[in-house]
């Protein structure tokens, strides 16, 4: 098998490894998967402060993708995976079960996963070819048409339009309103916010209206990924795409995926061209152009919120830090994140609510 690497949320790294010690992992993979391991690597990847993973190669050169999360708990993407591709989906990578036919396998305090590990590069990276945005559309439109059992539905969250991340940044305000303190990092961050208050507040304001319209809307609710932005497309050395990263999913309105497309995270997939290829594998649909904008303001202001948090309130993150300062200011350029959410507020009134896309 070819090396995997696989791309978490762009919005921050997980860089240190877990508690447990390399050897016991090593152990756990060859008495639960029959797997030799060679040589063990931690890889200084994802946003969950609560996992690690690692690449796993044995002595005839295979490789896989293993990754601990604290806690015993019930893996969903495991069995959302499972799903998928049991429902014909090929562009999910699949995960690796047990000696004893077990999607997961707890080790002390911590939750072993392990699938390939496949060769790429993200959408973050590299263009995605008209054939590859149309089939992102093709299994985009499969995923949203997927008959989930209740039984997998339970586990997984549904949409509420909570206030949470309205509200973190809110308290945020005090912080940008007072003269910028802190490390160097944070200083800067605050003198940007400040220097930007007017489009934060917007965002802030119009996502909880906004909330307030699609609440009483009668929305049709489906599998959503929740996180389809180019950092979760990899693109292997066979030009094969695949959807990764299905830790977080979501039963909501389809726009909660395709708002995405065209949404322009971390300034790619901005480009008009895209949208139409993949609307053209995606088929004849009704998007709702308020819970468009509804999820665009308020994936802008979560990342505030995140942002905000990591840097304003702990010292946290040593070298990252610059680097999640960087991130945070380019969703105010031009093309950027803000600007499209305010786009798309823009079109919804022009549009009398719904803008049909069609081939």
């Amino acid at each position: 098998m070819a090396a995997y690497l696989l791309v978490f949320l762009y919005t921050s790294n997980m860089t240190e490894k877990s508690l447990l010690s390399e050897q016991r992992i090593i152990d756990c993979l060859k008495n639960n998967y029959g797997i030799e391991v060679a040589t063990l690597t931690f890889l200084p990847l994802g946003a969950d402060m609560y996992a690690s993973v690692y690449k796993a190669q044995t002595h005839d050169r295979s490789s896989y993708f293993v990754k601990l999360k604290r806690g015993h708990h019930h893996d969903i993407s495991a069995s959302i995976i499972a799903l998928l591709r049991n429902a014909g989906i090929q562009q999910i990578i699949p995960i690796i079960k047990t000696i004893h036919g077990q999607a997961t396998q707890r080790i002390d305090d911590f939750t072993l996963t392990v699938s390939p590990f496949v060769d790429g590069r993200d959408g973050f990276s590299r263009d995605l070819t008209d054939d590859q945005w149309y089939t992102l559309g093709k299994v985009m439109r499969q995923i949203h048409e997927i008959n989930v059992p209740f039984s997998i539905q339970a586990k997984i969250r549904r949409e509420t339009y909570s206030s949470k991340w309205r509200q973190a940044v809110q308290s945020l305000y005090p912080l940008i309103e007072s003269e910028p303190s802190g490390d160097m990092i944070a200083v800067n961050l605050l003198t940007f916010m400040k220097k930007h208050t007017t489009a934060i507040h917007r965002l802030v304001d119009r996502a909880e209206q906004l909330a307030q319209k699609v609440q009483d809307q009668s929305s049709q609710f489906v599998l959503c990924h929740s996180d389809l932005h180019g950092g979760n497309i990899l693109i292997d050395e066979n030009d094969t795409l695949y959807i990764v990263d299905w830790d977080d999913p979501i039963i909501a309105p389809k726009e909660r995926d395709l708002m995405f497309i065209g949404g322009g995270v971390a300034n790619v997939w901005n480009k008009p061209h895209e949208k139409e290829l993949f609307y053209k594998g995606y088929g004849k649909a009704e998007v709702n152009m308020t819970l468009l904008a509804y999820y665009r303001h308020e994936r802008v202001v979560e990342d505030i919120a995140l942002y905000g948090q990591q840097l304003l309130l702990t010292m946290a993150g040593g070298q990252d830090r610059i680097k999640w300062y960087n991130q945070f200011i380019t969703q105010f350029d031009p093309q950027g994140v803000v600007e499209i959410a305010f786009k798309t507020d823009e079109i919804m009134f022009s549009s009398h609510l719904l803008t049909k896309y069609s081939i």
